[in-house]
């Protein structure tokens, strides 16, 4: 089930009510029940895979948890690896392998939704329990729960079992002061996704999907209205996350904060999808070693884990060089940070240069294979006279980019709620779901809205 559809618009409310309507004790069931509902509504065959995911890593973690048998930890252990990563393999990069070892480029399975957040987020949890960082889950619907609640199971953010888990089992009561919270970040989540997001899709797609028959101004165009159209879709994804959650007494994780705000890479990938910047800290570059081995050791470290995030996100050689090239400046920004470099520029000057960096890494993230990135480098020098008629173009763009932005700029600066006094909020409220409405007809009349982008990660 998607967010932007009619069938979450009726879904959500029913649950909402029924959770709210039914005594602590059994809410529970009925957010699991709602949570494989809103799962196997795409495909129930998927479904399967999730129960096995979620049996498995719950097994494994009450073994890993017996301190009398090492044997037992170790062999739990390596099983939730194999589940957790097995199931990666053999979904997400099964089809990569064949093409690398045979050559088979028609061999693909169909990848499960949202297989990528739940089985970091699954292993993590072994992971804890096996380090003692957190008691085992001995309530096999607890467990499932945390793993498959429904706003972040299919696109983060990736929550630790230390942080979910005790939210789940306490005792929730409303207040208006969720109502609010809650439903502000659903109205800025969809006004992200449908009027932001959905509006560039169009622009960006034209280009990208032609690479040999655009011009440079139109590719920097594009590939900087894709950084803005993926940063509208993901964190509008993970604010109606939280605010369904919100709405249901559950606090989720803070997985965007400003991120284009950033003075510095490494600055950025403290505010860009957060949580799987923590899991990656966590779970491999600490574990590797991290900076406590040296400098050279420090920076084959760095480039192992954004090899590994770009290799996340798919499989495909386009972001394996996505994720290297923020590799290699993080690399960097630990090289100029030993010789103290930097630190003078102006704050704009540092802001400018990062967002130009990673708009760059956003070309072959975007790009639909190395060759079409080939491509579009070598069409950026391209078309920069007036008779290219890309200018004009341009221009023509803007004219729908400016004011979305405007309104993206004056959002990001308010707080978790409009400022106080009903007259303000009812107006805020109003003017967004107005957009939010003219949106989504407009997607309706163009023959459907957009999936979200990380859906299919």
């Amino acid at each position: 089930m998607n967010f932007n559809t009619l069938e979450f618009l009726l879904f959500f409310p029913a649950v909402l009510a029924l959770h709210w309507a039914l005594p602590h004790r059994l809410r529970w069931v009925v957010l699991l029940a709602a949570s494989g509902l809103f799962y196997v509504w795409w495909e129930p065959a998927a479904g399967l895979l999730l129960a096995a995911v979620i049996a498995s890593t719950w097994l494994c973690g009450l073994g890993t948890a017996q301190k009398r048998s090492a044997a037992l930890r170790r062999v739990s252990l390596w099983g939730a690896l194999g589940a957790c990563l097995g199931c990666l393999a053999v979904f997400k990069y099964g089809g990569f392998l064949a093409r690398l070892a045979c050559g088979n480029p028609g061999w693909r399975l169909l990848l499960p939704a949202g297989v990528s957040f739940y089985a970091f987020q699954s292993l993590s949890y072994v992971l804890d329990v096996y380090r003692g960082r957190t008691a085992p889950e001995r309530h096999l619907g607890y467990y499932a729960l945390f793993i498959s609640f429904f706003p972040q199971l299919v696109a983060g953010p990736i929550e630790r079992s230390d942080r979910l888990l005790p939210q789940l089992r306490r005792e929730r009561r409303w207040s208006r002061g969720q109502l609010s919270a809650g439903g502000w970040l659903l109205l800025a989540g969809y006004f992200k996704k449908v009027v932001i997001a959905d509006g560039l899709a169009p622009l960006v797609d034209g280009v990208y999907a032609a690479p040999g028959a655009t011009g440079g101004p139109e590719i920097i165009a594009a590939t900087v209205l894709f950084g803005l159209q993926i940063y509208c879709d993901f964190s509008g994804y993970s604010d109606i996350a939280r605010g369904a959650a919100g709405l249901l007494g559950v606090e989720l994780m803070e997985n965007f904060r400003v991120p284009y705000a950033a003075r510095s890479i490494r600055e950025f990938w403290r505010r860009w999808h957060i949580s799987l910047t923590a899991w990656f800290t966590d779970y491999v570059y600490i574990p590797l070693g991290g900076s406590r081995k040296g400098l050279p050791r420090q920076c084959l470290n760095i480039m192992i884990v954004f090899l590994l995030s770009g290799l996340w996100h798919g499989a495909d050689w386009t972001f394996l060089v996505w994720g290297g090239i923020h590799g290699v400046y993080q690399v960097c920004g630990v090289l100029a940070r030993r010789r103290g470099g930097g630190r003078a520029l102006p704050d704009r000057l540092r802001q400018g240069t990062t967002f130009a960096l990673v708009s760059f890494a956003w070309l072959f993230f975007r790009a639909q294979s190395m060759a079409d990135a080939g491509t579009l480098l070598s069409r950026l020098g391209t078309g920069w006279t007036p008779a290219g008629g890309a200018l004009p173009a341009l221009a023509g763009q803007l004219a729908f980019v400016l004011p979305a932005l405007a309104c993206l700029y004056a959002l990001e600066r308010l707080p978790a709620c409009p400022p106080a006094g009903p007259g303000r909020k009812a107006l805020a409220a109003s003017a967004l779901l107005l957009a939010i409405g003219l949106g989504w007809w407009s997607s309706l009349a163009g023959g459907g809205g957009n999936a979200f982008i990380y859906f299919q990660f």
